[in-house]
């Protein structure tokens, strides 16, 4: 089988966003164990930013994005849970979203179900995975259940209007932050208990008047370096510190003698990729996303659509913090 010809946009060195370019690449043939897949439509995440600006490195030249959903174009050998022509959705551990098609391992990629459209599913397998594993599946010494208080931040982005929505499934009050009243507003709309301007509120503060001083028994934490510290201060005694991003820069480092003094707090950077670990784990992961989908506990807000060339423009919305709940590429 031939290899195809596909868009794509690639970098040649870390930088800002007219570093992205329109390319023309050829598409290989899958080998044994991947597949090739003709995109529909690509979910964009902050992520790619970080790719871009080479806070996390990659090999030059490389091609942008992580998810997308589309059709199997060809399967390669070894492969026994896709076939042409299925529908599917996928996040990759390595980047190569950013165009019409790819080949790449088939443990990742899931077939999508028939009531998901392909811009839901490419906007959110990255998103909903992370917020399926954070809320599902890391702990620390305190059981979470119904009823609870967490504290989400940047709760009006995509994870975090699907953790809003996950967390309301779940019985949980989720405290929210974000940078505006909008942005609070959605948050509230979405399902969160409680939502605090950081702009123009202390967020520890509130978080203690909310809980009536016990404090929260798990932070989730992708802005990094801006909340960090207050977000220690929001916890109660034994509390878990969960670190999954770096929006406003990386967190530095922490003496653990900070963790005791503040209550012997638990901290933990989680990343998705190690809990998707083996087809198995993959599977059972968006099983569950899919479920909680179509049962309509969870709904993907596309709030923001861009053709492949209006990438740069894409990325500087990303980057200004103008965007809400998920944004596309669409094909």
């Amino acid at each position: 089988m031939p290899a195809l010809t596909s868009r794509a946009i690639q970098i040649d060195a870390p930088g800002g966003p007219e570093a992205m370019q329109l390319r023309q690449i050829e598409v290989p043939e899958p080998g044994p164990g991947e597949v090739r897949v003709a995109h529909r439509a690509v979910g964009l995440n902050f992520i790619d930013v970080y790719h871009r600006t080479g806070l996390y490195p990659l090999g030059m030249p490389s091609t942008l994005g992580m998810e997308a959903a589309g059709v199997v174009d060809a399967v390669g050998s070894g492969v026994t849970h896709l076939q042409p022509g299925d529908r599917v959705a996928y996040v990759a551990a390595t980047p190569g979203s950013y165009a019409d098609a790819r080949t790449l391992p088939a443990d990742t990629v899931c077939r999508l179900p028939d009531a998901i459209s392909f811009d839901t599913g490419a906007a959110m397998m990255l998103k909903g995975l992370t917020a399926q594993y954070l809320l599902r599946r890391v702990r620390g010494q305190h059981e979470v259940k119904a009823g609870d208080f967490i504290l989400f931040h940047a709760a009006a982005g995509g994870v975090g209007l699907i953790a809003c929505q996950w967390a309301r499934a779940m019985g949980l009050q989720l405290i929210a932050t974000a940078g505006s009243e909008e942005k609070c507003a959605l948050a509230l709309v979405n399902g969160a208990s409680h939502a605090i301007n950081y702009r123009t509120e202390n967020f520890a503060e509130r978080v203690r008047e909310i809980t009536g001083g016990a404090g929260v028994k798990v932070v989730y934490d992708s802005v990094g370096k801006d909340t960090f510290e207050g977000s220690l201060d929001c916890l109660m005694p034994f509390g878990l510190m969960v670190s999954f991003g770096n929006a406003s820069g990386p967190v530095p480092p922490v003496a653990p003698a900070v963790l005791a003094q503040k209550g012997c707090l638990y901290l933990t950077r989680q990343t998705l990729f190690v809990h998707m670990r083996g087809r198995e784990a993959t599977q059972a992961m968006a099983d569950d996303l899919f479920a909680a989908v179509e049962s309509g506990d969870v709904k993907i807000h596309i709030d923001q659509r861009f053709a492949l060339t209006d990438v740069q423009e894409a990325h500087r919305s990303l980057e200004a913090r103008k965007t809400t709940g998920c944004s596309v590429l669409m094909l």
